[in-house]
């Protein structure tokens, strides 16, 4: 699977997107990509920043979200950070770098998801961390 609307599954909107493919997404594993641009909100100084990091993170989750909603034929429900554990970045990105990330829930009750995610430049790890996600859709 790579979708190339990844608009369709999430709630965000430019210039607000940290994703630009979905590449896999099942009932506890979602993986996308993404390529750093110079027009991105979150590059800086040459690097794209540790908040861009974790956004990318955190929207890789809303990816697989939003796409299991939609194979429910449900409409994309959005949610929020509710809290960060354990995030460590290692090295920045640079333009036109491509980011792989991949989440992994852990625990899901009610409509909280507990994921560990991690973002990869090729075989080195950038960033890692535990995110809780709290979802809008009613349960």
């Amino acid at each position: 699977m790579v979708t190339e609307n990844i608009l369709q599954y999430l709630p965000h909107r430019p210039p607000f997107v940290m994703v630009d493919n979905l590449l896999h997404a099942d009932e506890t594993n979602t993986r996308t990509s993404f390529v750093i641009k110079k027009e991105n909100i979150f590059f800086e100084n040459g690097f794209f920043s540790e908040a861009g990091l974790l956004e990318n993170i955190a929207q890789t989750a809303a990816a697989g979200a939003g796409y299991k909603e939609q194979t429910k034929h449900q409409n994309i429900s959005g949610g929020y950070i509710a809290a960060v554990k354990n995030f460590e970045v290692y090295t920045l990105p640079k333009i036109h770098d491509l980011l792989i990330t991949e989440i992994v829930i852990t625990e899901k009750i009610f409509n909280m998801t507990v994921i560990a995610g991690k973002v990869l430049c090729g075989d080195t790890l950038l960033a890692q961390c535990e995110m809780k996600v709290i979802s809008n859709a009613d349960n």
